[in-house]
């Protein structure tokens, strides 16, 4: 018994290594593309010329060029990342659904309608209602999940994975179809921003974006990570998930919701980014495992650093212009999605 206590502690403090070892790594990953990020774009700047200017020492192109255009895109592709890494976590933990994302099912649909709703009526960059702007995207995204949600479920047999996915692709692509009617209606201002806003464009990009998108993601991801062993009981099941004293509907319930809000509200100032959801936590399950106390922090960090080096790589690739970040994501994204439905065999 001794024996087995010992092996048992050893592998604890083996995976606690791994964990904190992939965390390093990812941290690392995310500080290089930060760099290499602040170096990149129309206006060059030299390592050099922004070491200084972080450190006051720049000119005032230097500056407006940093901290009023660069830093703000920089630090919203980070959040932005983190957030729908940790929906797309959720929503494949409580449907128990590997294909899963927030972008598949439709909510970004839902949050988008409500998006293109707000442009219509306040113009592209509306500096007054920006902090509006998540709360409506939020209200367009709930829903789309309460749709899916209704049609998905069975009393006998709970979520179908399989339904979810069907019901969220014939929603998403009802919703793309109103959009498209709306589309004729816009101005070509507004028609431009809604192309980039559906090419998953980081279009918020100045410090206002930041602080409408911040407040959620302080709210909601502490309030997650605190449910990952509802999470854990949920995955194994509602049948499991009862016997060990959840209210599983209740508390699948609030953990959707609070799915919708983060995806609501990052789409709500990046555009359309699909598959972030879907593979930052395939790629932290990967790394650190099942335990939702540790994937979901490891698939924040993974879906920031992907949407960063995306959008990095999207204003390297076709250097002046620039690729939206989304087109990055999908060019990766759409293959490994195909890959896991073949792999799942559904």
């Amino acid at each position: 018994m001794a024996q087995i206590s010992l092996t048992m502690e050893q592998f604890r403090r083996k995976t606690i290594r791994r964990n904190v070892a992939v965390a390093v790594v990812i941290t690392l990953l995310l500080a290089v593309s930060f760099v290499i990020s602040m170096n990149t774009g129309f206006s060059r700047l030299t390592p050099m010329d922004t070491i200084r200017t972080l450190f006051g020492g720049g000119t005032e192109k230097e500056n407006m060029v940093l901290f009023q255009f660069r830093l703000p895109r920089i630090v919203l592709s980070l959040l932005v990342g983190a957030g729908l890494g940790v929906a797309g976590s959720i929503i494949q933990g409580v449907a128990r659904n590997p294909l899963a994302d927030p972008g598949l099912l439709g909510i970004n649909a839902g949050a988008g309608l409500m998006v293109v709703l707000f442009i219509m009526v306040f113009g592209a960059k509306s500096a007054g209602s920006i902090f509006l702007l998540p709360v409506l995207a939020l209200a367009g995204a709930g829903m789309a999940a309460i749709v899916i949600y209704v049609l998905a479920y069975k009393r006998e047999e709970g979520i179908s994975p399989i339904r979810l996915i069907l019901v969220g692709i014939a929603l998403q692509a009802g919703i793309t179809s109103a959009m498209t009617v709306l589309v004729m209606s816009l101005d070509e201002a507004q028609f431009d921003f809604l192309v980039q806003w559906q090419a998953g464009s980081i279009w918020g990009s100045n410090w206002k974006f930041v602080w409408a998108l911040l407040p959620w993601l302080i709210v909601l991801l502490p309030y997650v990570w605190s449910k990952s062993r509802m999470l854990d009981a949920l995955n194994l099941g509602d049948d499991v998930a009862g016997g060990l004293g959840a209210r599983v509907e209740k508390e699948r319930r609030s953990l959707l919701i609070a799915a919708v809000g983060l995806a609501a509200s990052c789409v709500a100032v990046s555009g359309s980014i699909s598959f972030v959801g879907l593979i930052a936590p395939h790629l932290a399950k990967m790394l650190t495992g099942t335990r939702h106390h540790v994937l979901l922090p490891i698939s924040a960090l993974t879906g920031a650093l992907i949407v960063s080096a995306a959008d990095t790589l999207g204003r390297i690739v076709v250097s002046p212009d620039e690729l939206p970040a989304g087109l990055i994501v999908a060019v990766v994204g759409g293959p490994y999605f195909l890959y896991l439905l073949i792999k799942s065999g559904r």
